[in-house]
């Protein structure tokens, strides 16, 4: 009902009623309704039946339109008057107002925004004719964006829309262009992580790609880090990727293995440099030889979670019958076994015990098992594992190494080829299980 009353008063509130749940309390749409100035809206309202007392109320602060929120006083539950009878009148800007109420439109039928996002975005930007935003999006169509990533990157930085382009975002694209990143894959870095484009050309982007280029010794290898993970070149490298690569090195970490970790997990370096060293110092505790890759990728698993998440897995592991001490060893052979999300690891435990029948000490001591996918491999090959199982064609006591960890062309030879006279059908029961797994 008043929602209703307050739309027929004021067409403008049709938008704002839309970004309000159907259960916002009767003193949130009031309080639209009275900057309406409507005095028989509001006599109504007051005369109405109340729950129960309510001392003070505040509007969320919004702006839609020329009008903005504010507070009201207190009111009375049963007396059909306000205690407060002059509360602050609300000021009227005709002019940004009506600026932000043609962007908020434009947001929504030129880039598909929510009218949520659109009233949000529409705080950094001000304009009242689609001159200037429609060459934007020419200019970002040019460059073979979608419109789908176009959206998104104005999403994420509205104040793109209005820039300048020659000056602050041309630079960058032909910087990157030069450097080997163009067409589509510039297009998805970009529109990932539009941040990029409001960095300094000079003081910034170009610095922190030179530092990587030089560490690689490689432009291809920078290019390449940079499309992994874009923000990594917005960060202060000096501050950040600098000290670590110094703390690594100082515990005995070879220089091509630093490159690596930072070739392909370069996030594992923005982190401060205190907890950095800490984690570092950790693995080194637990007996990982720094020379090797493992010390690296326990580091970056440490880095990935927090205490809180580590201990959550080790009581999931815990709760198949795995010992501290296995938990040590299944790491100190397989850091990534620690990357498996806590769902994860119950889930497979639960098929290799109670649908496999293997023990969960076996499993413990093939911790890269915890790595496959359970959908795409471990199921299929399993499946097809139990109807040879079923023939007698194989021993239950199987090897998981070859069962499970070995090459597609490894496997179809050990367990479907070798046994197409006995079981022809193995092939195409296989297919169709690896089918339903893309499903």
């Amino acid at each position: 009902m008043y929602r209703t009353a307050i739309a027929s008063l004021n067409p403008r509130f049709k938008v704002l009623l839309q970004l309000l749940p159907t259960s916002s309390p009767k003193l949130e749409i009031f309080a639209m309704a009275e900057r309406i100035g409507s005095q028989k809206f509001v006599s109504s309202f007051y005369t109405s039946a109340i729950s129960k007392p309510i001392s003070y109320f505040l509007c969320k602060s919004n702006v839609l339109g020329n009008y903005s929120a504010r507070a009201l006083g207190p009111i009375s539950n049963n007396l059909g008057f306000m205690r407060n009878p002059n509360p602050l009148p609300l000021r009227f800007m005709s002019t940004s107002s009506n600026q932000q109420s043609f962007a908020v439109s434009y947001l929504i039928n030129s880039l598909g925004f929510s009218p949520q996002t659109a009233v949000s975005a529409s705080k950094y930007l001000n304009f009242e004719t689609p001159g200037k935003p429609d060459k934007a999006i020419e200019f970002f169509k040019d460059y073979g964006f979608t419109q789908t990533q176009i959206s998104r990157v104005f999403k994420k930085c509205p104040g793109l829309l209005l820039s300048d382009r020659e000056k602050t975002i041309l630079p960058k694209l032909e910087f990157f262009e030069s450097k080997g990143l163009s067409g589509p894959e510039l297009a998805k870095v970009v529109s990932g992580f539009p941040y990029i484009l409001r960095n300094s050309l000079a003081k910034q982007i170009v610095p922190s790609y030179e530092f990587f280029s030089n560490l690689f010794q490689s432009e291809e290898k920078a290019i390449l880090t940079v499309k992994r993970c874009p923000d990594i070149i917005c960060r202060n490298v000096e501050k950040y990727v600098a000290p670590n690569i110094t703390t690594l090195r100082e515990h005995g970490v070879p220089a091509s293995n630093i490159a690596t970790l930072l070739h392909y997990q370069p996030k594992a370096f923005m982190i401060s440099m205190d907890r950095f060293r800490e984690i570092v110092e950790e693995v080194e505790r637990m007996g990982f030889n720094a020379s090797k890759m493992k010390f690296l990728l326990a580091v970056f698993a440490f880095r990935a979670m927090s205490k809180q998440t580590w201990e959550s897995k080790v009581d999931a592991f815990k709760k198949w019958g795995w010992s501290d001490e296995e938990i040590s060893i299944a790491f100190e052979r397989n850091p990534w076994c620690m990357m498996a999300s806590e769902d994860k690891i119950m889930a497979c435990m639960d098929f290799f015990t109670n649908k496999m029948g293997w023990s969960p000490c076996r499993v413990a001591n093939r911790p890269v098992l915890l790595t496959l996918s359970l959908k795409k491999r471990v199921m299929p090959r399993c499946s097809l594992f139990q109807v040879l199982l079923s023939k007698g064609l194989v021993e239950k006591e199987v090897s998981l190494a070859a069962l499970l960890e070995t090459s597609e062309e490894k496997f179809l030879k050990k367990f479907v080829k070798c046994y197409k006279e006995e079981a022809p059908e193995l092939l195409k029961l296989y297919k169709e299980k690896m089918d339903l797994s893309k499903g």
